[in-house]
Formats: structure tokens, sequence, C-alpha cells
């Protein structure tokens, strides 16, 4: 591989990151409305002062966020603040910085959506290789249908019945939360197992839901990959029927599931936003869900931001690493 190739894509992974930045800098300011009037005036109206003064409040506070900018210098000063991921403050939790919210958040997504990605790509890649394998055992071919009905639940659907099921009927796991209410979160082993136990149901929700997405998509390419010519020649040499498994069907299969990863991988930041919701999880997801209610700019800039960030920075290191996955690519 060239550098002239790898200039190349790191360029467009520049270009995609500074589109999707000013995308997300417009498509918000479509909606009608201001967030700071609308937070103050719901203020006002809950109590906690008048209206006579909303309207000075709200000049002070655009002039404080930078709102009472032309939009153009408003777009400059967003674009140096995203080099410096400096998100700005919470519009509804003044004087918390968005860039603070989000890292408080993040550890809880990543812990959560990492284990559940790699661990749901791995069980379902090869549980679906082996339902498409023709030498496999007849029984695992009863797989497929369960694994297809999970493929068509949504993950969100699965955690309400697991809700119902073990935290409420059964009482197995705890309802919400990532941790016992009143607990300091600390690097403790009793922290740990209990944030351990709040993550279980959440995390088995994604895990099934996405086990038939996985399985699906690689039997799909071994089915395709079963009538090649390299499969057919490796078995007319009487390899064994593990070698061809592994190394000329599975392995080719794979590319495509590699992407799909890298891109779930990139995801992993936003969060799983209903599941968290779902199950007041303490993560990104949540976060956002209440950023959009409160019309956060902010924080919503910072979050768009970083998954933008990682799906483009994921996507381009597949990219780079294919040649290695396949030889017949760097031709």
């Amino acid at each position: 591989m060239s550098w002239r190739h790898v200039l190349k894509r790191f360029g467009m992974f520049l270009f995609v990151v500074w589109g999707a930045a000013t995308l997300n800098f417009f498509l918000p300011r479509l909606a009608p409305g201001d967030p700071v009037r609308q937070r103050l005036f719901q203020m006002s109206t809950t109590g906690g002062f008048t209206q006579t003064g909303v309207e000075e409040m709200v000049a002070e506070y655009q002039a404080k966020f930078g709102l009472d900018k032309p939009l153009y210098e408003q777009y400059f000063n967003y674009l140096l603040d995203m080099a410096r991921f400096d998100f700005g403050y919470s519009l509804t939790l003044f004087p918390m910085k968005a860039l603070t919210l989000i890292m408080d958040a993040l550890p809880w997504t990543i812990g959560l959506l990492f284990v559940t990605t790699l661990l749901s790509f791995v069980i379902g890649t090869l549980l679906g290789a082996i339902i498409a394998w023709p030498r496999a055992p007849k029984w695992v071919e009863g797989l497929a249908a369960p694994l297809l009905t999970l493929a068509a639940i949504p993950y969100y659907l699965l955690g309400l019945i697991l809700l119902y099921v073990f935290a409420f009927s059964l009482q197995w796991f705890p309802l919400s939360g990532g941790y016992e209410p009143g607990t300091r979160p600390t690097f403790s082993f009793e922290f740990i197992v209990d944030a351990i136990q709040h993550s279980i149901l959440p995390a088995l929700s994604i895990i099934l839901s996405a086990l038939g997405f996985w399985a699906l998509g690689i039997r799909g390419m071994m089915v395709t990959t079963g009538g090649e010519d390299y499969m057919l020649y490796a078995e007319t040499r009487g390899l064994r029927g593990k070698t061809i498994f592994a190394r000329y069907g599975l392995r080719n299969a794979m590319l495509p599931q590699v992407t799909a990863l890298a891109l779930s991988l990139g995801n992993i930041v936003s969060g799983a936003l209903l599941v968290e919701v779902i199950f007041t999880y303490p993560g990104v997801g949540s976060l956002l869900f209440a950023a959009i209610q409160g019309a956060d700019y902010f924080v919503i800039y910072g979050i768009v931001f970083m998954v933008v960030l990682a799906i483009g920075l994921a996507t381009m290191l597949v990219d780079l690493a294919y040649p290695f996955l396949d030889p017949r690519i760097r031709r």
C-alpha cells in the first residue's frame, strides 16, 4: 500500500467529517424557535422568576453562547471549536460544558456497546457460517428460524420484554439505572459488580437482536462463496472440511462483515438510544435524548460530531486494512 493511497483516504476522511459537521451546524437551525428563549419561558411558567425579565435574560444568554452573532461568524467559530473539541456550554444544564456531560456518559456507553457488539459479531458470524456450511450437522439448520425471528424484532422491544420478565416479574435484575441510586461511582469491586448487574438486561437485548443480523449477513455470503472455483479446487485437493470452511469459505465471506463491524463500532459513540432510555441507563443515548427534548444545541453538536468522527475513523481504518484481509485488493 502506497503513501499516496493513505493520504487520499485521510483526505477523504477529513472531507467527510467537515461535510457532516457542516450539516450538523445548519440542520438544527432550520427548526423553528429559539432554544434559549424557549427554555427561559418554560422556567418562567413553572415559577422561579417573572416573565418581565425574560427578554433581558435571553439577550444575555445569546451573547454568552454567541447566538447573537451573524450566522457565518457562528459557523466559523463552530468549526474552530469542533477542531478543539470545545462544544460550548449546555443550554439546559448551564454552566456545565457539553464535553463534560459527554465524557461522563461515554464510558457507560462504550462499556455496554463495545462488549455487546463484539460478542454478537463473533457468535452471530460463527452461527451463520455454520448454518450455511453444507457439512454442518442437521440440527444446526434449525437455528435459522430463531435467528431470523430475532433479527426482525427491534432491540428496544426485546428490552421491554426482558425488563418485564426478568426485572419486574422475576425480580432477578434491577429495573433501571446504571447502578444503585445514592451510590457514588468508584473503581471498587462492589460498584463494578453492581454496574454489571444493571447492564445485563440492556446488553442481552442488544446481543439477541444483533445475533440475527450478523448470522443472516454471513450466511448469505457463505452461500455465495460455496460455488466459487477456489472452493471447488480446495475440495478436489482433498483438504479437510475444517480447513476449507475456515480458510477458504469464512475468510472470503468476511469482508462485508468487517465493514459492517466497523460501522457498528463507530456507532458505539452514539449509544443505543432507545435501550438506554428504556432502562434509564446513564449513557450517551440517554444524554442525546434529553438534549433533543431540551433543544440543547451544543450537546447535540458534540454527540453528533463525535459519532461522525468515530464512524469516519473506523471506516478509514477498515479501508486501509482491506488489502491485508484480502491480498487481491492490493492489485
